[in-house]
């Protein structure tokens, strides 16, 4: 038996009343109570800082898919198009919960598009390799350039959809594999790319594609109609370094669209 003054009666612990306990016992409950009370102390106070870096992520997101919904269905992009305003690793968490979503579509390694969709068919449609091309563009800060079939179908001279994408760059030669199609850049002189105005670069290279003798009255009118009203004058001043007869066809082309 203990002496009683070493014996002290703790009567409020509701499953043992008047269990008598040591101060040292005693002492030890408290400590204990203390450790307890610190403990989920920080635990709420993690919980607190997840649920905040949560709605930090969450607010990163609907911010980058609401530049992706502006810019409109078809656009292409990657992380580089919003690096000046968020951090990589949210960017990339972002787009990775997004495309799980559903929201955009992962078309190739590092590129992203917010799909077109065909109420007709009811599905997704094929990725614009034209988007597609200049965001890998932006990625890599290439100047580049429709050549061949692709500045042909852009201008809507050709409805036949190439197969094979080849844009002229200032990078080096690549080739990507988009769903059926393959993108391929091509390096090639500063003249060929170098032009200031995007409209410039693809009248020159579909009338190269063309060939002189093919250049005809049907194609000055397409031309024309894809034309703004106020782009004649750039494409003029910009194109004055081109060969002689293709230059000849472009100030036709600006004459009939003014």
């Amino acid at each position: 038996m203990l002496p009683e003054a070493d014996v002290f009666k703790c009567e409020s612990w509701i499953w043992a009343p008047k269990m008598p306990f040591t101060r040292e016992a005693c002492h030890q409950i408290v400590h204990s109570a203390v450790d307890l009370i610190r403990y989920f102390s920080e635990k709420k106070y993690c919980l607190s800082e997840s649920i905040r870096y949560k709605k930090i992520l969450q607010s990163i997101e609907n911010k980058i898919k609401s530049r992706i919904y502006g810019r409109g269905r078809g656009w292409a992009f990657t992380k580089t198009d919003f690096v000046t305003e968020f951090g990589e690793d949210n960017i990339h968490r972002a787009l990775c919960n997004l495309t799980k979503a559903g929201k955009i579509r992962r078309i190739c390694r590092g590129v992203y598009d917010y799909p077109r969709y065909s109420e007709l068919l009811n599905r997704q449609m094929s990725p614009d390799l034209d988007q597609v091309a200049h965001a890998l563009a932006r990625k890599f800060n290439w100047r580049i350039q429709p050549s061949g079939d692709a500045a042909l179908n852009l201008l809507g001279i050709s409805t036949q959809v190439p197969g094979r994408w080849i844009y002229l760059s200032d990078g080096p030669s690549r080739e990507y594999e988009i769903g059926k199609h393959s993108l391929m850049f091509k390096k090639s002189a500063l003249k060929d790319v170098g032009f200031k105005y995007r409209e410039s670069g693809l009248v020159v290279q579909a009338l190269k594609a063309l060939g002189r003798e093919h250049v005809d009255q049907k194609v000055v009118e397409r031309i024309c109609q894809q034309l703004e009203s106020n782009a004649c004058d750039r494409i003029l001043k910009d194109a004055r370094s081109v060969t002689g007869w293709i230059y000849e066809v472009i100030k036709r082309i600006c004459k009939e669209a003014n």
